[in-house]
């Protein structure tokens, strides 16, 4: 028997009505699932999710509160009445949030209302990084040196760092939650003590725990996963692996299944080991063993964590093995039976799965926020797109920043690798800067076509964060001819004085990029452009209201274009441009003899470490901003005085808005 054939083996579901107690794509995802298998869908959303796609989809939406996670998708209480409101017989909690918190599942079970998801004796053993690791010893599980065990001090880690011969470079881990969060790697023993303050930090912020752990940290090393599902009836099969090794901040990028390193034999090690482990735990739903692979050696891998619930890439492992992973969790979650043994479980073709998230990858990759005015998903065939956004959704600082995912499948990796190629390019995202041109670049590099990859590769810069020079310079006529158009009214040639038949009057564009990047100036005269030393023939045709065709000495690309707010976004590809129109600015040298710290992206301002009269060296720490779950060190540029700190601790910023004033001091 196929695994293909789970779906129609399985009894009707007894579940009438279930509540999904997440949002974005995830909720979405999960509501699809429940509408096919006729089950009525009962959304959750907070104030900043009132008009998110997940809300429109479901059946029933119920509000939770203000946008603050404490305030809805984490509010225990809140779920729990929404509930009880809509009659709800189970709760599917996706990931994050509540999805890995035993105390919401045993208020559940209280309730008289199922969790989907494993029972809280299982999520506490697994769902702690400490606990697992013992758990793991205890059945052979191959584990990396460190120091694990419960309520570890700073001063015993930096006891233990400091005490035997090459401690480092090592990791510093949160004990609690996933997702990269409360990780640092450490190279030098000077740096351990910051690393442990702002791992501690971040990790009570997102999992309110700030227990740590620490381990030996792995150079080029690959990240490889085990997908296990298991029943309540003694059923517990892996499904095979997930290679997720191309990671940037410990947060996974692209993820791929099965990994183009492991062989048939070490699949089946990795598979025994994670089944192990799971039937140690009394684990039962969907789940994910990680482990840790040296690149050189498959065969030596070490087990890292549990994560106790659906994980964010589960799409690749449905796309090679047939299964609904969302059906398996609600079956199991009616306690019926899996209706297939490991031999059944058969990996067909190759799966890649990319994160189009709301980040600059130009600006360190830090967090967007926006509104889509153009969104256009590709399709294809084995092309799926999981999004939790839709045309005009606004992008704001108060949750993650992903956006969608992009799922290709194929017969085999080059396939898979091709069509997701494809597919970044068919993508349109306006109005908000992503990292789908970033993902198309890295999709395409030398290394992921040969499957050379570990968790250090983006990090190494291997993959160019900003499109070529001669991209950028097409993107700005595009800018510039769009601009045109849009400025004629009813005609738009009207706005065209330098490409009118019977005027040569030169036209010039002055285009500032919106984040970095150099004013380009575009001057357009009749039929010709030029921008800089370059110079081409110009045509111009208007397809619909959204979209051109321009041809530069013959060469036509269709571009899409849109305003936003004073800013002017054109695609072609996988890369938008955005662009303002200025002025030339003529500004005193006398203007600029101090100093300013802006935000360099919205958010809130976490923490601030001085105050005015305080003198400063370059590079020491003014304030830390907090957006989407990432902190950022804001630091003194050069020797100088603080003159003024104009936010505080609380403040919700917006990017480029000044926060510290400083007299720097003349060298």
């Amino acid at each position: 028997m196929s695994a293909r054939a789970i779906g129609p083996r399985f009894p009707p579901l007894m579940f009438g009505t279930v509540l999904v107690a997440n949002r974005g794509e995830i909720a979405v995802r999960v509501i699809r699932t429940l509408r096919a298998l006729g089950i009525r869908a009962v959304a959750v959303y907070s104030d900043a999710d009132a008009a998110a796609p997940h809300v429109d989809l479901a059946d029933e939406a119920i509000r939770l509160g203000p946008a603050a996670p404490s305030e809805s998708y984490l509010a225990v209480d809140r779920v729990l009445r929404a509930a009880r409101r809509s009659g709800a017989d189970a709760i599917h909690p996706g990931y994050g949030f509540l999805s890995e918190n035993p105390g919401f599942a045993r208020a559940c079970e209280e309730h008289g209302i199922v969790f989907v998801g494993p029972p809280p004796s299982a999520m506490e053993l697994l769902g702690d990084k400490v606990a697992a690791k013992l758990a793991a010893e205890a059945v052979g599980v191959p584990l990396l040196p460190g120091l694990q065990r419960p309520g570890l001090s700073d001063d015993e880690i930096l006891e233990w760092a400091r005490d035997g011969e090459d401690r480092f470079p090592l990791m510093v881990k949160a004990a609690a939650g996933g997702g990269g969060r409360g990780m640092r790697i450490v190279r030098a023993d000077r740096d351990l003590p910051d690393a442990l303050a702002a791992a501690r930090r971040e990790a009570k912020a997102g999992f309110g725990d700030d227990g740590l752990l620490v381990e030996r940290y792995v150079e080029r090393a690959r990240h490889v996963e085990v997908q296990l599902i298991a029943d309540r009836h003694g059923t517990v099969l892996h499904l095979g692996e997930r290679e997720c090794s191309l990671q940037r901040r410990h947060q996974k990028v692209l993820e791929e299944s099965p990994s183009p390193v492991i062989s048939p034999v070490v699949r089946a090690r990795l598979g025994e080991a994670a089944v192990a482990l799971a039937r140690h735990a009394g684990y039962v739903g969907a789940g994910t063993a990680e482990f840790l692979v040296p690149a050189d050696d498959p065969a030596a891998f070490a087990f890292l964590e549990v994560n106790a619930r659906l994980q964010v890439e589960h799409p690749v492992t449905e796309f090679v093995t047939g299964l609904d992973l969302v059906e398996c969790q609600l079956r199991i979650a009616a306690d019926e039976r899996l209706p297939m043994t490991q031999d059944d479980v058969e990996l067909r073709g190759h799966a890649v799965e990319v994160r189009v998230c709301a980040e600059d990858p130009m600006a360190r990759f830090l967090p967007t926020i926006g509104r889509l005015t153009t969104y256009r998903e590709p399709t294809g065939p084995g092309i799926r797109v999981d999004s939790g956004v839709a045309l005009g959704s606004r992008v704001g600082p108060d949750y993650d920043s992903l956006l969608l995912k992009l799922i290709a499948t194929g017969a085999d990796r080059h396939e898979a690798l091709e069509r997701l190629w494809r597919a970044l390019g068919d993508l349109r995202l306006l109005g908000l800067t992503t990292n789908a041109g970033y993902l198309a670049r890295l999709v395409a590099s030398s290394e992921v076509s040969a499957g050379e990859m570990d968790t250090g590769l983006l990090e190494r810069g291997v993959v160019a964060a900003a499109p070529d020079a001669a991209q950028a310079r097409e993107a700005a006529i595009a800018t510039a001819a769009t601009r045109s158009l849009t400025l004629g009214g009813p005609d738009p040639w009207e706005g065209l004085p330098g490409w009118r038949v019977t005027g040569d009057v030169p036209v010039t564009y002055e285009l500032a990029p919106v984040g970095d990047g150099d004013t380009v100036v575009v001057e357009i005269a009749g039929d010709r452009v030029r921008v800089g030393e370059h110079e081409a023939s110009l045509q111009v045709d208007t397809i619909d209201p959204g979209r051109v065709r321009i041809a530069l000495d013959g060469r036509a690309r269709v571009w899409d274009h849109a305003s936003v707010d004073g800013e002017l976004w054109v695609s072609a590809g996988s890369d938008a441009f955005a662009h303002r129109v200025v002025e030339p600015v003529v500004q005193d040298a006398a203007a600029v003899a101090g100093g300013e710290i802006d935000a360099p992206m919205p958010g809130s301002v976490l923490s601030i470490n001085v105050a005015a009269g305080d003198r400063v060296a370059e590079g020491d720490l003014l304030l830390v901003v907090e957006s989407m779950k990432m902190e950022l060190a804001l630091t003194a540029p050069a020797d100088a005085e603080v003159t003024a700190v104009i936010v505080s601790v609380g403040d919700h910023v917006t990017r480029g808005q000044a926060l510290v004033e400083l007299d720097v001091a003349e060298s």
